[in-house]
């Protein structure tokens, strides 16, 4: 059920831990995208346009936790590539009272001021109560995304991608049922499409839990190791809370720009929501790369094999740069159709400026496959600050996007936000990469100078 990523050609491990967790990812994108679907073709542009404009703000709090619940599994994979699976077991355990005090905390403080920052946010006043409907009952989830997530992260950090796939293909499936049921046949609204997202992403916590209490013997905790351990919790602290900043950080800069946004009117918002469900789609090979790097580089390291990270590396490399040119031909010759998914043929100026969004955005799909690859690969040697500076690098390109650009640009603006933010990323995460690289070394070889004196 583990699968060792310390041995072997890196090519053939990357691509064999990515692919189940690229289908992961696309089955998750895919229920996204049908959820965004079946509120345009049924519900209309404004509810679209509801949806839509609280997608930074759920970025910046799902990104949260899911960022921590990535940082969480580091030491784990750390531990399972030094075969020390008492501390792997202690390290899990402690992973579930974190999780715990984080859900319970988050819930009850973003459900209290998600209407304070819509507002804050100039959300229309035509769209704001169909916003607020949708995202109280995502604030409403955060226990289910953490439940899911850790034990995702756990499992994958042991070398497992297939098992959290097949959970989230269920997740998939009962999330369009439900959609259809509560939007359709209860008349729900946009909060029908919320509460079916948070029961499918419950449905698949609890079945990947219960999967993994049965086939994972490595994973089982005996009771003295489920003491709280303050040093360990220091630890995926000290992991999971700089990742989970990097991906809030990150949306602060979304947030300036979907303000911006905002101010061109639901229309705009309505284009702007469709072109990035499909964006996160074509994507979803970079988050695949990005969290095979994540365990590539904790097992290698852990290894004390530093010498395969530069190997992994490039071999990753090679695959992001593939993949961007097909994304880009397939938003040059199919962003028009795509678009028609959303909205009517005749709401010509929405189409228009979704294929204008993926053009561009697509464009510059190797710089944000860089992000990924390197960010997550920095994260895995155990470097996670470096992630918040990238993800202040993002947020300042956001910014100066959503202050400057849409201003003078129109929704030609909102398109380049992104794009800018991932060449600024770039512009410090790849020197960081050599930075840490070295540092890696530095301490290795001060290691055996003390084993070998």
């Amino acid at each position: 059920m583990t699968k060792d990523m310390t041995q072997g050609s890196p090519m053939k491990l990357i691509l064999g831990f990515s692919v189940p967790l690229f289908f992961g990812f696309l089955f998750q994108q895919f229920y996204n995208l049908v959820d965004t679907i079946i509120v345009g073709r049924f519900l209309g542009v404004d509810d679209l346009a509801a949806v839509g404009s609280t997608g930074c703000i759920n970025f910046l709090v799902i990104g949260f936790c899911m960022g921590v619940c990535n940082g969480f599994s580091i030491p784990v994979s750390h531990k399972f590539g030094a075969g020390d699976f008492v501390g792997l077991r202690k390290y899990a355990a402690n992973c579930v009272w974190l999780g715990i005090a984080f859900s319970v905390v988050m819930t009850a403080v973003t459900t209290f001021l998600c209407r304070d920052i819509l507002v804050l946010m100039r959300t229309p006043e035509n769209i704001l109560e169909g916003a607020y409907h949708y995202i109280w009952v995502i604030f409403l989830g955060i226990p289910t995304v953490y439940l899911y997530n850790i034990v995702s992260g756990v499992i994958r950090a042991l070398g497992d991608s297939k098992t959290p796939v097949i959970f989230l293909i269920l997740s998939s499936v009962i999330n369009i049922a439900l959609d259809l049921f509560f939007i359709l046949n209860l008349k729900m609204g946009v909060a029908g499409a919320a509460w079916a997202t948070v029961i499918a992403q419950g449905v698949s916590g609890i079945a990947c839990l219960l999967y993994m209490i049965k086939k994972f013997e490595i994973l089982h905790i005996r009771k003295e190791e489920w003491a709280p351990d303050r040093h360990m919790m220091m630890v995926l602290c000290g992991m999971g809370v700089p990742m989970g900043l990097q991906y809030s950080i990150t949306a602060i800069g979304s947030v300036i720009l979907q303000s911006a946004a905002n101010t061109l009117g639901s229309q705009a918002v309505a284009a702007m929501t469709a072109a990035g469900k499909i964006g996160n789609f074509l994507a979803c090979p970079f988050d695949a790369l990005g969290s095979t790097m994540a365990t590539y580089g904790g097992q290698n390291v852990g290894a004390g094999k530093l010498d395969r990270l530069g190997k992994g590396l490039k071999s990753c490399i090679l695959l992001g740069a593939g993949y961007s040119v097909i994304a880009l031909l397939t938003a040059v010759f199919g962003g028009g159709p795509l678009g028609m998914l959303f909205v009517e043929s005749a709401e010509t100026g929405i189409i228009g400026n979704i294929k204008l969004f993926l053009v561009i955005n697509t464009a510059f799909y190797f710089p944000l496959a860089l992000v990924n690859i390197v960010r997550f690969m920095i994260q895995g040697m155990g470097f996670p600050t470096f992630a918040i500076l990238a993800g202040v690098f993002e947020m300042i390109a956001r910014a100066i996007a959503g202050f400057l650009l849409v201003p003078v640009f129109g929704f030609l603006g909102v398109c380049l936000g992104s794009p800018i933010a991932w060449v600024f990323a770039d512009a410090f995460l790849i020197p960081a990469y050599f930075h840490v690289r070295k540092v890696l070394e530095r301490r290795r070889k001060i290691e055996n100078e003390q084993i070998n004196p």
